[in-house]
């Protein structure tokens, strides 16, 4: 594979906490490589440091040592105002709790990365990612008046809002129902085939790996 093909390197990355004695090692020298246009399912036990790789790779926290370069530019150099740009621009984020404001609308959660990052979003963009993931009739509805998947799929649409270069789901199916989990999974499947959105998915559900490549 060409260096072109790789949206994502990691490259000897390491995380511990605490010091001597009490010291936890999370990463030991993890290197790997992504082309773009990939689903990567990341699996492991409980306490393997999955949920440590991802904010490692996707710069929520600092490697101990190593490198994570996205796009040719290494997240780990980077100022923290540097990186925090980057975030919001360049990379896209589900979690297993969703993240949504409850007193802002479906739509204006969407569209709040953007926002934060100074750019104000344009309506077309907002309605296109909405009825990617089937909820355009429900933007002016808040998060307390919608389903837990439904809200997983506004959290989806508020990561691809912006196009990231990769997206990174951290348990993205862990609170739902099997109907609602698969239906997530369909469309983050779909997301990666007809966008060629790079997904890296954080999971303990071989169902939910199954879906990735």
């Amino acid at each position: 594979m060409c260096m072109a093909d790789q949206i994502l390197r990691v490259v000897s990355l390491s995380r511990s906490y605490g010091e001597r004695e009490t010291i936890v090692h999370a990463l030991r020298e993890v290197s790997f490589d992504i082309p773009q246009g990939a689903f990567i399912a990341v699996m492991g036990s409980s306490g393997s440091g999955k949920s440590t790789l991802l904010q490692c790779a996707s710069g929520l926290d600092r490697p101990t040592s190593g490198s994570v370069l996205l796009a040719g530019a290494d997240l780990t150099t980077l100022s923290e105002l540097e990186l925090t740009e980057l975030r919001r621009m360049r990379i896209g984020f589900m979690f297993q709790d969703y993240n949504l404001l409850p007193a802002l609308t479906v739509e204006q959660n969407v569209a709040l990365p953007q926002r934060l990052a100074g750019y104000k979003p344009r309506g077309n963009d907002i309605s296109r990612v909405l009825s990617w993931v089937g909820l355009e009739s429900l933007r002016r509805r808040r998060p307390s008046e919608i389903s837990g998947g439904q809200r997983q799929r506004v959290a989806l649409a508020r990561a691809l809002a912006s196009a990231p270069d990769v997206l990174f789901a951290d348990e993205p199916t862990g609170a739902l129902d099997s109907k609602s989990g698969r239906e997530v999974l369909e469309l983050l499947r779909w997301m990666v085939d007809q966008h060629g959105r790079t997904t890296v998915m954080v999971t303990h559900d071989p169902v939910a790996a199954a879906v990735s490549d």
